[in-house]
């Protein structure tokens, strides 16, 4: 049904801009990995259909998605028919045999996306999926082929919007976007993604989960690390990892068999000791540089970690240069 204003005036057409030049993406040669399969795009447009427009009953080896922005019309698949409707959308797929007329009476809009999509022999299995999120990506590509072979062949709602991801792509090519490869990967698997979603719950694989105390741990060691010169405080460090004072001192504790203070107080130590061997910065100033509140307290932990103090350190090391 078309949509009205209040004041009973067509909102403007969402994808007035693909009309422009309504194939240009069709031109491009886009083929792509997802998970185990390749995946080469055939059509990628926005075509409109004339009043009574008919295309005859035929087929297609491949995966053609229909989306209806505008108009109306009726759509049979296999030998059932059904009435199509601004906002619809259908697939078919694979030796399915369909025809398509527009209404009698009213221009008929499609956005069309045709796809190749294969298995690729050389994909990894999930055990042998490299990191950086490769397996997760083979896990989620399948779920989503699966569930795309099994669509029934009837249109459903486009509730999910993967009609917008057509003028996203549309879009990145006409304002020649940076990255414009990648915004029409990205387009083509949120369509497939967003469709099947469309259709029926599609199962999800178990997506890693962290072992949160390790997880806050690193999140406070990386944060001691940038900023160990600062006046850095258990209380500090545990609202930025956003856990309380004493939960942050026992994650310490279970991870380094030390407290807070002592982990601070050993990054502290490892850059003195290499301004020491490799600066001329008198001990004092490499004190307040590294987050020491005087020179004597640096004097008093040193000695107590390493048996020695900073000057014999550094003479020690200067003696070993020159050696």
């Amino acid at each position: 049904m078309n949509t009205l204003t209040r004041g009973g005036v067509k909102p403007p057409y969402p994808y007035e801009l693909m009309l422009s030049n309504p194939f240009a993406l069709d031109r491009l040669d886009v083929q792509f990995r997802w998970g185990r399969y390749g995946i080469r795009m055939i059509k990628f447009h926005h075509t409109s259909f004339a009043p009574g427009k008919i295309v005859a009953f035929h087929k297609h080896s491949d995966y053609e998605l229909h989306f209806i922005p505008r108009g109306k019309g009726k759509v049979i698949l296999g030998d059932e028919p059904f009435q199509l409707h601004e906002g619809h959308m259908y697939l078919t797929g694979p030796g399915l045999m369909h025809y398509q007329e527009a209404d009698v009476f009213e221009v008929m809009d499609e956005l069309c996306l045709h796809l190749d999509i294969k298995r690729i022999d050389d994909a990894p299995e999930l055990e042998e999926a490299e990191d950086w999120g490769e397996r997760w990506e083979i896990a989620e590509a399948d779920a989503c082929i699966r569930q795309l072979e099994q669509l029934p062949s009837k249109p459903a709602v486009d509730q999910y919007r993967a009609m917008e991801c057509f003028l996203t792509a549309y879009r990145a090519w006409h304002e020649n976007q940076p990255g414009l490869y990648t915004v029409i990967k990205q387009s083509i698997i949120q369509i497939l993604l967003r469709t099947t979603r469309a259709y029926a719950s599609v199962p999800q694989p178990d997506l890693p989960s962290r072992d949160m105390k390790h997880y806050r741990y690193q999140l406070a060691v990386q944060f001691i690390k940038d900023n160990y010169m600062a006046p850095l405080t258990l209380e500090v460090v545990a609202e930025r990892v956003q856990i309380s004072a004493r939960q942050l001192q026992r994650i310490f504790r279970e991870q380094t068999g030390g407290t807070f203070s002592e982990y601070i107080e050993q990054i502290r130590l490892t850059h003195i000791c290499e301004e020491l061997a490799t600066t001329d910065s008198t001990i004092d100033h490499i004190a307040f540089q590294n987050g020491f509140s005087s020179p004597n307290y640096l004097h008093y932990v040193f000695k107590k970690k390493l048996g020695t103090t900073p000057m014999q350190y550094r003479l020690q090391h200067r003696k070993s240069a020159e050696l």
